[in-house]
């Protein structure tokens, strides 16, 4: 677990946006930006995806992320690798420290299968990638089959010895964040997590804040 402040102001953003509890979220960002996710109240689970803007098939990977740091945790240094390989965006600054890449999105599927069936119509963050693509991603060329494993930022799941996971109380805190610097353009993907059935998020969904820096 590592720790490391921003050099940043947030009153120097060029973009600054709140995404509103259990509410979805799409933006490009440019190579060389520096992109902020600020957990606002502690404890908010963030899904997120990362996609190519030149080729949308070349998207996050968590397993070339995880072998190529020997890591299943995200922390400060942290590169995120792409499909092919490539370096899509570099932690650069991270105050909580550790962040989950195995949890995956819920789903009305998973719902239904970890808690009850009367909560397969609950929002999920699957849908939320969805509605999102369908409102904006259709620019992007980004669709339904390019959801893959996706970046739980701020999310605790634990291995257990036997290998299995344990989705436990979050680490974060009010006023945490994780920066990133883009290797290449993206297109950033978000849920911001509407789970109310497991401990992610407190049962508690709340806002998060996206910040973007222009760096010269």
């Amino acid at each position: 677990m590592t720790i490391l402040e921003s050099r940043f102001a947030a009153d120097q953003a060029s973009f600054d946006q709140v995404i509103s509890a259990g509410e979805p979220f799409m933006h490009a960002i440019r190579r060389g930006q520096i992109v902020r996710i600020l957990d606002l109240e502690g404890n908010q689970a963030v899904d997120t995806l990362f996609y190519s803007s030149a080729d949308p098939s070349e998207r996050y990977s968590a397993q070339d992320t995880i072998r190529a740091q020997g890591n299943l945790y995200l922390s400060a240094g942290t590169v995120l690798m792409s499909n092919l390989g490539r370096a899509l965006l570099t932690i650069v600054a991270d105050t909580c420290g550790r962040h989950d890449t195995l949890g995956g999105a819920c789903s009305a599927e998973s719902n239904t299968v970890r808690y009850a069936l009367d909560k397969q119509f609950m929002h999920s963050c699957r849908d939320n990638f969805l509605h999102a693509l369908n409102t904006c991603g259709c620019a992007s060329g980004i669709g339904k089959r390019d959801i893959v494993s996706n970046v739980n930022f701020f999310m605790n799941v634990p291995v257990t010895s036997a290998g299995g996971l344990t989705f436990e109380d979050g680490i974060s805190a009010p006023g945490k964040y994780v920066e990133m610097r883009a290797e290449m353009d993206v297109t950033m993907l978000i849920s911001n997590c509407p789970q109310l059935n497991n401990p992610c998020n407190a049962y508690n969904p709340t806002p998060v804040r996206v910040l973007i820096w222009d760096v010269q």
